[in-house]
């Protein structure tokens, strides 16, 4: 089997590598390829993702290349990781929105919008080529944000053998195992809702439901990300929230925090990369390897360190080190193996994606790409049927799902009318005027990637 990674040149290349590693013998991966457009970080980054492989995996052939044909050419699965403009540009897309008082995070703010007018027009030049070059049975998985945006787009342009996957629902049950000091193994959700828009409706663990006993545990808003958000407002929502509701129940809190912060997240993690890449630019990438683990753990556990903490001032208390030989959840590379291992199986097993909702969620049509649980076996996924949720969370869901369809119909035909359309009706933009400027200062902002709109 070959899995072909496209974004392998990105700083996170070692914990895909590992992830996959650790597995390859046990689900058949014979073939790893990491394939990126920026020759310099695939030399850097894929060098010392190859570096993993090797030591985790010998057997296992592990190749990097620019060449997109190359890298898809009889893959089996296919996980795109991609930053189009590169740091740099998400940066300027946060400010532009921050500057007008909106708020600029990349996939839940206004910047979301731009962000995808760069992925989503890659993202189909590969999926052509993986059309074309890769097994007929291809399955591919998107963690390229926007994931709701993106993920809806490619569906809606017919590319129906990709699945947006997140790591933040299975990070968030990880926590809570490990706040019950269990296995991850143990815990499961009900989860409903869009990327990085969901709420669990249900947490079971060892077959227990523990729910409302998470929303009452002190414990929990100190240890997990549940850290951001109120004890009243978990138990007005009946639910536990996926973290980056923050941004829509304080808005106006993150706002001004990211305002008054000296960076904002975007420019935090530009310069992060930006002085790692020239440190491990310098060194030795296959004969001084673990030198260049401590630069890497340096500079990469300050960015874990910062995160949401300038827009919610509450940091992450536990520290971080990347442990090459330590057994992890896998982040987003794990969400992909277990789909591979369940199909393999010829089993059911149940995980988080993003798929269409098919019937699940009462109040949003059937081709809606949402995030919810579901069924995985050999054949595909089948969301659990949720039916009525409650009254106010649709409601978000609803808004930010027309702003979906909207942003996908405005990005697939260029179309100015329609990104106006979507960002007026984006709870965290919510104003006419708004869109106007910020759909004309991201069009020109992004026309050496995306030109002719109308």
């Amino acid at each position: 089997m070959k899995i072909t990674v496209i974004g392998g040149g990105g700083v996170r290349s070692m914990f895909l590598a590992k992830s996959i590693a650790q597995k390859a013998e046990r689900l058949n991966i014979n073939e790893l390829c990491f394939m990126d457009n920026n020759e310099e970080k695939l030399r850097i980054y894929g060098g010392m993702a190859s570096h993993v492989a090797k030591l985790l995996c010998p057997k296992m052939k592990f190749s990097l290349t620019a060449d997109a044909v190359e890298a898809v050419t009889d893959a089996d699965y296919v996980i795109t990781t991609i930053r189009v403009g590169e740091d740099d540009m998400r940066a300027k897309d946060e400010r532009i929105a921050l500057n007008k008082g909106v708020l600029g995070q990349e996939t839940t703010g206004a910047a979301g919008f731009s962000f995808a007018m760069r992925s989503i027009p890659a993202l189909a030049e590969y999926c052509e080529l993986i059309k074309k070059y890769s097994k007929k049975n291809v399955k591919v998985f998107n963690f390229t944000n926007p994931a709701g945006v993106v993920s809806q787009t490619l569906r809606d342009m017919g590319y129906d053998f990709t699945y947006g996957i997140c790591d933040a629902p299975s990070g968030m049950l990880r926590s809570f195992a490990l706040l019950y000091n269990e296995s991850p193994d143990n815990i499961s959700g009900e989860v409903y809702g869009l990327n990085h828009l969901s709420y669990f409706k249900s947490i079971t663990l060892n077959g227990k439901e523990i729910t409302n006993e998470l929303i009452e545990n002190d414990d929990a808003y100190k240890k997990t990300d549940m850290r951001y958000f109120s004890k009243e407002l978990l138990k007005d929502r009946g639910a536990i929230l996926n973290e980056y509701l923050y941004y829509f129940y304080y808005r106006e809190r993150a706002v001004k925090n990211i305002l008054n912060a000296q960076q904002t997240r975007g420019e935090q993690i530009r310069d992060i990369n930006k002085n790692m890449t020239a440190e491990l630019s310098e060194m030795d990438i296959e004969n001084n390897f673990e030198g260049c683990l401590q630069i890497f753990n340096k500079w990469y556990g300050m960015r874990e360190g910062s995160y949401m903490a300038s827009e919610t001032g509450e940091k992450r208390t536990t520290p971080w080190h990347f442990d090459i030989y330590e057994e992890d959840d896998g982040g987003y590379a794990g969400v992909a193996l277990r789909f591979i291992e369940t199909a393999q199986s010829g089993k059911t097993g149940t995980m988080i994606m993003c798929i269409p909702n098919d019937g699940s969620i009462e109040g949003l049509k059937d081709d809606d790409v949402v995030e919810i649980t579901c069924d995985v076996n050999a054949n595909g996924c089948k969301p659990h049927r949720i039916g009525r949720v409650d009254e106010q969370n649709l409601e978000i869901i609803r808004r930010v799902k027309i702003y979906e369809r909207l942003a996908s119909k405005a990005i697939r035909e260029k179309d100015r009318a329609s990104a106006i359309q979507a960002l007026t009706l984006h709870p965290l933009v919510n104003s006419y005027s708004l869109a106007c400027e910020l759909v004309d200062e991201y069009i020109e902002h992004n026309k050496e990637y995306s030109n002719g709109w109308k």
